[in-house]
């Protein structure tokens, strides 16, 4: 029989409409004062992190979340001896734009606490950083799109995902000549 995390530290995954995370969150947390579920529902994550992108030659930066389709909730759903706690089950379970638990259909599974310990992690180190839009690969035609290299076509060549910076080879008077870029400064070529 598989150990149950104390009540505050059960965190489940929510499947949620998609498109819906805020809206479904935000109803959870008036909802939780509204009917004074504080002590049963702790906490409602729908974790975003800010990426930059270049379009039309403008950077811009928005948030973008992380796990769509689902928000994760601190809450007490199961007691010490595995049973669920109904009314918050059913406070959940009947929430306007909640699809299910992750977990099995009629028994929700809580995360394994070294998998909560990682998510939060993730979700503070996401929080802190901006991160480029565009995943790009060794190889990948690309337009610079700022500074004296502007307009030019390249190839990418190296990229250095920690200090945003890309290194592509761009022609210069007929020969290939290494530029460092920020990721900002390019955008996928043709």
């Amino acid at each position: 029989m598989p150990t149950i995390p104390s009540a505050k530290n059960q965190w489940y995954v929510v499947h949620v409409l998609s498109n819906q995370e805020q809206r479904v969150r935000n109803r959870i947390l008036r909802q939780v004062e509204a009917e004074e579920m504080g002590d049963k529902i702790f906490d409602v994550l729908m974790p975003t992190e800010v990426v930059s992108e270049v379009k039309k030659g403008k950077k811009s930066e928005r948030k973008k979340k992380f796990y769509p389709g689902y928000i994760l909730i601190n809450m007490n759903l199961l007691t010490e001896d595995d049973q669920l706690v109904e009314d918050t089950w059913y406070f959940i379970k009947e929430m306007d734009g909640v699809i299910g638990f992750a977990g099995t259909k009629t028994r929700p599974i809580p995360m394994r606490q070294r998998e909560v310990d990682a998510m939060l992690a993730q979700i503070k180190e996401r929080e802190e950083s901006v991160r480029p839009a565009v995943a790009f690969e060794v190889g990948d035609s690309v337009l610079v799109n700022d500074g004296p290299f502007q307009s030019q076509n390249g190839i990418v060549e190296e990229i250095d995902v920690e200090r945003g910076k890309l290194r592509v080879a761009v022609t210069i008077f007929g020969r290939s000549t290494p530029v460092e870029l920020e990721f900002w400064q390019v955008e996928q070529g043709e």
